[in-house]
């Protein structure tokens, strides 16, 4: 399959050789159908192996796989009637964030997200994922247009992280995402939030405030990405796989640590190997989600998300930190 990783490399050449021999049984009067048994047992193996032990510097890879799909490929599969929103009503529309109305098992809701290229042409028109200041305004202005209506919240969360070019900090982006930090933590209306892919920096924290976070198998959230942790810590971004196993950015992670409340289960190899079982197992997550915060009033729901914040973590009282009973 085009786009294989390093790692998955034994097994696809194992998969090859199993398809070669296949090939040459059907065109030849030679039965290989035991050598062909032989390497399908070793081929399961293999991949229980290799899948079953991902490490983290390879979910780093599966996570930004050019194939792995996109928050728009998602809403395409899990919402019904889905009417984009553009602009935020201050400079103009940012493409790097998708927003709008749609419909989810028939409940009205407002779904926003991250979103990447495809391919060349369509990462340059959406500035590969990374939002300006006014993608962060359009969907603040979606949330806050939510919150009025009381329509539930639900955003995918897909970046390297906010855009960092001079434009960007003339346009007030510190400011942006802080803003959306602030006015999230706020929000009388359920919000759910899932890492769908990568989930870096305060780009991802300004879709990130929610009553519930879920993550992908296979994606990662994290302050900063693998090569600027180590650029920073050993001034050398080539130990980037050094930094994704230190800094604990996978999902199984950050679920240890009470940072995200779900891992939601991918394809073998990643969610790019099957759409649609990917699909039905965030369908699956996101509809236990919201049907959990529905009873919730506007003051339940918002003490429910700063409850939420206030568990991450582990804290010491002063006098604890100094020795004084």
């Amino acid at each position: 399959m085009a786009g294989d990783l390093e790692f998955e490399k034994p097994v696809v050449e194992l998969r090859k050789k199993i398809s070669e021999l296949r090939d040459y049984t059907q065109n030849t009067d030679m039965d290989l159908s035991a050598e062909i048994e032989k390497l399908e047992a070793r081929l399961e193996k293999l991949e229980n192996e290799i899948y079953e032990n991902i490490k983290p510097w390879d979910r780093v890879q599966i996570a930004r796989h050019p194939e792995r799909p996109t928050s728009l490929d998602y809403i395409s599969k899990l919402f019904t009637d889905f009417f984009e929103c553009h602009g935020d009503r201050v400079f103009g529309d940012d493409e790097a964030i998708v927003g709008g109305i749609a419909k989810y098992h028939g409940l009205p809701v407002t779904v926003i997200g991250h979103q990447r290229g495809k391919d060349t042409k369509e990462n340059i028109r959406r500035n590969f994922g990374m939002p300006h200041p006014e993608g962060y305004r359009k969907a603040l202005r979606l949330m806050k247009q939510a919150e009025k209506f009381r329509r539930p919240i639900i955003c995918f969360i897909d970046t390297k992280g906010a855009y960092p070019g001079k434009a960007a900090e003339e346009r007030g982006q510190s400011e942006a995402i802080a803003r959306n930090l602030f006015e999230m933590a706020g929000l009388k209306v359920p919000v759910v939030c899932i890492v769908i892919g990568e989930g870096g920096s305060g780009g991802a924290l300004a879709l990130g405030v929610g009553n519930h976070i879920h993550m992908l198998e296979n994606s990662t959230y994290s302050v900063i990405s693998p090569e600027g942790a180590a650029s920073i810590l050993w001034r050398d971004a080539s130990q980037a796989k050094k930094a994704a196993e230190t800094m604990r950015i996978t999902a199984p992670d950050l679920k240890e640590l009470g940072v995200v409340d779900e891992i939601i289960p991918e394809a073998r190899g990643g969610a790019h190997r099957d759409l649609e079982k990917q699909v039905q197992a965030i369908d699956q997550t996101l509809l236990a989600s919201l049907k959990s915060l529905s009873g919730y009033s506007e003051e339940e729901i918002i003490d429910h998300r700063y409850k939420k914040y206030k568990l991450i973590g582990q804290y010491s009282s002063l006098n604890e930190y100094i020795g004084v009973n």
